[in-house]
């Protein structure tokens, strides 16, 4: 008869093999969401909580990306944490009657060769995520601007969303990306066609 443990000991508990790996996710947000107060209060409560590593990118653009590094565990409560912020501030904006259910959206940043994978064929892995978590998953079509990344949207209620995001995370564990990846910046495509602009104006005055 075969025990339990010789299955597991191919690859361990799922679970516990899943803490010991270090997890790094891209999200695109809104600035404002993050910061929370004047000196970012709600994203240092998320590090401290969580014991993610979160850092957000600098610029102008209204959307910045969030990057949450750290075990799955740690990466996994601060998803949690900021899923719950974003259905409190769409529950502050309501009459308090249907407050805290309005789904929630994460979009995820990730890198177009996993895309492939988290589909599956005939989109029967993406299929079976939506069907066992109830969360609505796209995969965008497109690449975001100057980029080899994809933007993946994820929208329910804050449980929901949470079982989605693990199960993305262990297709994107299972599947590391393939060849380089060309990080997506906001806002990078605008400077990039304000740059061109101006050197072809700068051509046609030096003519003559």
């Amino acid at each position: 008869m075969a025990s339990p443990d010789g299955a597991s000991g191919v690859g361990g508990s799922p679970e516990e093999t899943e803490l010991s790996i270090t997890l790094t996710l891209r999200m695109l947000m809104h600035g404002k969401v993050m910061a929370g107060g004047s000196k970012g209060e709600t994203v240092k409560r998320i590090r401290e909580q969580s014991s993610a590593r979160i850092t957000i990118s600098e610029g102008s653009c209204p959307e910045r990306i969030t990057t949450i590094t750290g075990s799955t565990d740690a990466v996994f409560r601060a998803v949690s944490m900021i899923a719950f912020k974003l259905e409190e501030d769409l529950g502050a904006g309501s009459d308090g009657v249907s407050a805290g259910r309005a789904p929630v959206t994460l979009r995820l940043v990730i890198p177009a060769s996993q895309c492939g994978s988290l589909i599956g064929k005939a989109g029967a892995k993406i299929r079976e995520i939506r069907e066992s978590t109830g969360a609505q998953v796209q995969v965008a079509g497109d690449l975001l601007p100057n980029s080899t990344e994809r933007a993946v949207t994820v929208s329910g209620v804050p449980d929901t969303i949470i079982q989605c995001v693990r199960q993305i995370c262990a297709v994107i564990l299972e599947s590391p990306p393939k060849g380089a990846t060309i990080p997506y910046h906001p806002g990078l495509s605008l400077g990039t066609i304000l740059l061109s602009g101006n050197q072809v104006r700068g051509h046609s005055f030096s003519k003559g």
